[in-house]
């Protein structure tokens, strides 16, 4: 009897950590744009819509992580999946330029090796996230952007599309309001005023795996009605996305320019790391610091330890994380 209790303590004292550690090691957030989300503007069936979006992505994520495959594999996997559906500014979804083009730019960081791949201003490739991780990992370049960014991913057998794939009515008819405003105000600035609900749609993910790596990714087609080959936040490692295994994993969404001179994500980073601030604190004082400066939007952001700050200044941002039972967590407004 005495041998028995103590094989059956020593069963459970061997298995037992592992699994806890296995449980709260691997964490995952994603975040499908902020904006001006309002309940009153959304019908149930386009909320339902967006709910099962976010749910689809996070999960597949979070299963990737607990098979044990690395946060790198995960972030590119869950950006595919928010990539292929056109409910998101991204891929498939993505907005038109002003000349009636689709323009995407993506980005990825691996906090283990602070390597980083970037693109900005491709037209043909369905997924510009898997596109910035093969200029990471195949190239000498941390950033590569329109003609050659597509040459590099020919010779590398990247699936591209032909333009009629990125094209929805619905990102389409966003297009034809915003020139038919820019006639009758004859605006002809670079960047007109847009009603925010439609500059932000972009999607962002952060992930922790099992060996403590952390990883983060964005991926965009900008803004409606954007000129000039104008490039947000989202490809530039430290604006749009930074991830450093010493403090955290950050993907942002919001207005590209401010989020590009407030030098956003690596900003949550350095308060974490020079100031000790908390990845919520960290996250919350980069967000008003933008917003002070007359910028909208928001972050997602994942610590070493696990812990997930969602911190944005608008009315709501689309946002998904797996709690520490394994449930998926979706919400929507403030």
């Amino acid at each position: 009897m005495h041998h028995a209790i103590l094989w059956s303590l020593t069963m459970i004292m061997f298995t037992m950590p592992h699994l806890d550690a296995q449980e709260k090691k691997v964490r995952i957030a994603i975040h499908g744009g902020a904006g001006t989300i309002l309940k009153s503007n959304m019908s149930p069936e386009m909320e339902k819509q967006y709910r099962d979006a976010l749910t689809g992505a996070i999960t597949a994520g979070y299963k990737l992580l607990r098979e044990g495959k690395s946060s790198m594999d995960a972030v590119e996997a869950v950006i595919r999946i928010m990539e292929d559906n056109p409910l998101f500014n991204a891929g498939k979804g993505s907005v038109f330029t002003h000349e009636g083009t689709n323009e995407l730019d993506a980005s990825i960081m691996d906090g283990r090796t602070l390597k980083a791949g970037a693109v900005a201003g491709v037209k043909h490739i369905k997924n510009p996230i898997s596109l910035a991780r093969m200029v990471m990992d195949q190239s000498q370049h941390v950033m590569m952007a329109g003609e050659g960014a597509e040459s590099f991913a020919r010779q590398h057998g990247v699936e591209m599309m032909p333009v009629e794939y990125f094209r929805t009515e619905r990102r389409w008819q966003q297009l034809q309001e915003e020139l038919e405003k820019e006639k009758s105000g004859g605006k002809i600035n670079a960047l007109p005023t847009l009603p925010i609900e439609k500059k932000f749609g972009t999607v962002g993910c952060v992930a922790l795996d099992v060996n403590g790596d952390l990883a983060s990714g964005t991926s965009t087609g900008g803004i409606t009605n954007k000129k000039f080959g104008r490039v947000g936040d989202s490809p530039i490692i430290g604006a749009g996305t930074y991830a450093n295994n010493a403090t955290c994993a950050v993907s942002a969404t919001g207005d590209g320019e401010y989020f590009i001179r407030s030098v956003v994500a690596h900003d949550v980073s350095s308060l974490m790391e020079y100031g000790k601030l908390s990845v919520q604190a960290a996250a919350d004082t980069v967000v008003a610091k933008v917003g002070r400066i007359g910028g909208t939007g928001g972050v997602v952001c994942l610590d070493k330890g696990g812990r997930i700050a969602l911190s944005f200044n608008t009315e709501g941002m689309y946002r998904a994380y797996i709690d520490e039972e394994g449930n998926p967590v979706v919400l929507i407004y403030k």
